[in-house]
């Protein structure tokens, strides 16, 4: 079994500094993490799993509402497995969402790209470009 870590050794490792760490057990993100005699926190290897999670739903967008939401249902154990699922479902359909519109938006920068691309060429071999070819030059 891993040893626990101390509150540096997670921040170190996973990006996320100790004052965020503090602000995650505070807003209740994250459970009671243990503590030495000397009142350290000790995170066990479970405590960074539940993070990473936080951290993933955290970079999909979901609110810190949500997060205290879903951990709140989390505390409260198996009987709320249902109502977990539907939470990460509807994320999940969010994040889809929120993909797509991307992959649209992409397409467009593509398709800019590409017309810059050809205007560029257009202008090199003719020391011009043709006002025909012009359709959108902003």
């Amino acid at each position: 079994m891993s040893k626990a870590l101390t509150i540096g050794q997670v921040a170190a490792s996973s990006g996320v500094s100790t004052h965020t760490l503090r602000y995650y057990e505070q807003a209740g993100l994250l459970r009671h993490v243990g503590r030495t005699d000397a009142g350290h926190r000790l995170y066990s290897p479970a405590d960074l799993d539940w993070l990473q999670f936080v951290m993933r739903l955290k970079a999909t967008g979901m609110p810190i509402a949500g997060m205290q939401a879903f951990a709140a249902l989390r505390a409260e154990g198996n009987a709320t497995f249902g109502a977990r699922r539907a939470m990460l479902i509807k994320h999940r359909d969010a994040v889809l969402a929120r993909i797509a519109e991307l992959q649209t938006s992409l397409a467009a920068i593509t398709d800019k790209i590409a017309y810059y691309e050809a205007a560029e060429r257009e202008a090199a071999s003719t020391g011009h470009i043709d006002n025909s070819f012009i359709k959108d030059a902003r």
